[in-house]
Parts: structure tokens; sequence; C-alpha cells
């Protein structure tokens, strides 16, 4: 990897306040061999729209200001000029991810490295560098997935509703890390990167109009060894904003009106009934049994004898098992454990306390303000913190370990 470029890809909406910011960190890499593409982008019926138009004005001025402020090389992809912004169905980040990272692949040798941003995404000066090291350290990985720490920005309603979802994808990735599933990632756009040979090993970015990242890291779990631990983390905003169907910002608007029905505290029990269907994989290729998320496919998802078909086309034991893993997939095990934790009615604060008194006592005592029956709403910005602080610990303890295997 001794000529290994790198191409940073930044899908941008409305971001010219933070570009600043962004060109900030850019320039102080301790990279040199690298160029970022943006995509600056937005429907094009927005043009027509007073409400909208001054988005449609701001995305030209950011686009002005990359030409002018930029000081490293750019490429820039106009999504957004009347006429050349989306049209139809073809709208929204996934698109705007895959139109820039496509991009990449016109110049871009098999060896070179896609890392993914967004603009409003901060880190450390040795963060292009960390990631080279990563995958010259790693040669037979095919993607990473990078550590993650949102920032706190002082506003009561926000902190409260990051640390809130936080708490969630950090719970919910150390128990799949717990039951050694190998769909540990957290899927953040802009926290990725990529040889271009995996890339286009997997046919690139499927253009989801959100969640596109999940559906991303998915298939490149499923292609081959993808790495979840790195020397540097991103530090992304965290912000009210509805720029997207699903993700961090429509889970910080839904919670902050006290809804977080789509972003549970899973119970730990769910994740052992997820074990319990994987440890049955080799077993099912001599026979069917009953499995928890076998029976939720055929009862709920009215997915009948789903192994039958898995074993025809499985000439070993080994590739069954490797079918199943991809048949049960990430989005398959967040469905059954999504549809599970409603129906029993499990409550989010208990499920917290279960799972650190079961699986790590040892942290209890720096958090005794978790005490039966307590609620996130009344712990204050603080004690939330405290909580998101110690999950973090203990996700990079799982992702350590397993790097470094």
């Amino acid at each position: 990897m001794g000529n290994t470029k790198l191409h940073i890809t930044v899908p941008l909406l409305d971001e010219l306040e933070n570009l600043p910011q962004l060109f900030e960190n850019i320039r102080a890499q301790d990279a040199e061999d690298f160029k970022v593409f943006f995509c600056v982008n937005q429907p094009d019926d927005w043009w027509n729209d007073e409400e909208k138009k001054v988005v449609c004005e701001a995305n030209m001025a950011s686009m002005e200001f990359i030409q002018k402020h930029a000081g490293f090389p750019v490429v820039v992809i106009d999504k957004s000029s009347k006429g050349k912004a989306w049209m139809g169905k073809q709208l929204g980040v996934g698109w705007a991810r895959k139109v820039v990272m496509d991009a990449v692949l016109e110049e871009a040798g098999p060896d070179d490295i896609i890392i993914t941003l967004d603009g409003d995404t901060t880190f450390n000066k040795n963060y292009f560098s960390s990631i080279l090291e990563n995958f010259r350290q790693n040669p037979d990985a095919v993607g990473l997935s990078v550590p993650y720490y949102h920032p706190l920005s002082g506003s009561e309603a926000e902190d409260r509703a990051i640390l809130r979802y936080e708490i969630y994808m950090r719970h919910y990735a150390i128990n799949i890390w717990r039951i050694a599933n190998p769909y540990h990632f957290t899927a953040l756009g802009s926290a990725m990167a990529v040889p271009v040979s995996s890339y286009k090993a997997i046919g690139g970015m499927t253009p989801k109009r959100s969640g596109e990242d999940f559906y991303f890291l998915q298939k490149l779990v499923k292609y081959g060894k993808l790495l979840t631990w790195n020397e540097e983390k991103v530090y992304p905003a965290a912000r009210f904003s509805d720029r997207v169907f699903f993700g961090t910002g429509p889970a910080m608007i839904k919670g902050s009106k006290g809804d977080w029905d789509s972003y549970p505290v899973y119970h730990k029990g769910l994740f052992d009934q997820v074990k319990e269907t994987y440890d049955a994989f080799t077993e099912l290729y001599d026979s069917d049994r009953d499995t928890p998320i076998g029976n939720y496919l055929s009862e709920v998802m009215n997915q009948h004898n789903i192994w039958a078909p898995l074993r025809k086309n499985s000439r070993t034991v080994e590739r069954f098992r490797k079918a199943c893993t991809d048949k049960i997939d990430g989005l398959r095990v967040l469905q059954f454990l999504k549809h599970n934790q409603t129906e029993r009615g499990y409550k989010d604060a208990e499920c917290l306390i279960e799972y650190f008194e079961n699986y790590r006592p040892d942290v209890l005592k720096d958090l005794d303000f978790l005490a039966a029956g307590f609620n996130f709403d009344e712990l204050s910005v603080e004690h939330l913190n405290e909580i998101r602080n110690i999950l973090v610990k203990i996700e990079e303890d799982f992702q350590r370990k397993h790097h470094h295997e």
C-alpha cells in the first residue's frame, strides 16, 4: 500500500456554516496524498418552494466557498443548481453518498481508500493517516466502521437527546459484541472507510433515502473482515435534523418529544435468543428445529421453511452456516429485537440496570444514581453523560480485543 491515495467523500446539504471548521480540520491533516470529493445536493423542486429556496441558495454559496477557500485538491459534484439537482426518486443522502463515492472510481486505484465524512463532523489532525495505517496493518480488511463520539453542544435539549440516543446505540453494540455476533458495527455515514477494491466488489453504495450506511456496512460484513477499531475517532455533530428519514437527527427530534419507542434499550435476554439461533446453525444443516428468529420469521414475517433452500444450496456445513449468517443478518436481528421488545413491554431503564447487574456489576458503584425504578427523563445531563462514557469504555474494550485477536 505504498502508493495508496486517500479519497475523502462528503455529501453536503445546507452546510455552509460548518465548512470553515471542516476545512480547518482537513487542512490540519498530517496525511499528504488525499483529495476531497463534495456532492452539494438537494431536490430540484426546492427551487420553486419559497421556504426551501433559501437552502438552494446556501448550497450555491457552499460550492463557491469550496472553490475559493479549499487550499487542498477538490472535486465538486453539482447536484444543487437548477436543472442539475435531484429529480424524481433520486434524492437524499443515500444518493449523494453513492454519487460522490462512485466519482472516486473514475480516478482511483484498487488499493486506494475512500473515507466518508459529513459536513458537520470534526476529527483530529492524524485522522486520515490513522485510517491509512489501520489498513496497512490489516491488509485483509474489507472496510472500517470508525469509532465515534458525539460532543455535547451545551444546549440541554440537544444534549439530552443525543446522550439518550447514544446510550441506545452503545447498549445495542455492546450486547451484539457480548454474544459474538458478526454484525457488531455502528452505522454512521460520517464514520466509514473502504478500499476501492472492496467498494467495487460489493457493488458500491445502495442509494437508500436513509440508512444507506447500515446497508453498506452490512454488505461489507457479508463480504469479509470489517474493522471496528481505529486509533482515532470521529466527532459527529448532534443536532435536531429532519433531512433524513431515520438516524441521529430524526431520533433526537422524536426523543425530545418523549418518544423513544424506535430506539429502545433492548432486553439482554433477546440478544441471548439471537445467539441461540446462531448457535443452532450447525444442527440445522441436518434437520429442522425451532429457533427464536426462525420462529419469528415464520410467524411474523410470513417466511416459512427458510432453512431448506439454504441447505439445498450448501454443499458443506461451513457454507450453510455462512448462508444462515447472511440470511439472519443485522437487519433481521434488529427487526427481531424491536418486535419482541414491544411485544413483551420491556422498560428501557429496567433493561439497562439488568445489563449492568448481570454483566458489569463492577461499574454500578459509579452509577449509584441508577436506583431501581429510575426514569431517564429525570436524570441530569451529567448523569446521562456518565452512563454514555461508561458504555463507551465497555464498547472500546470489545473493539480493541477483537482488533488484536
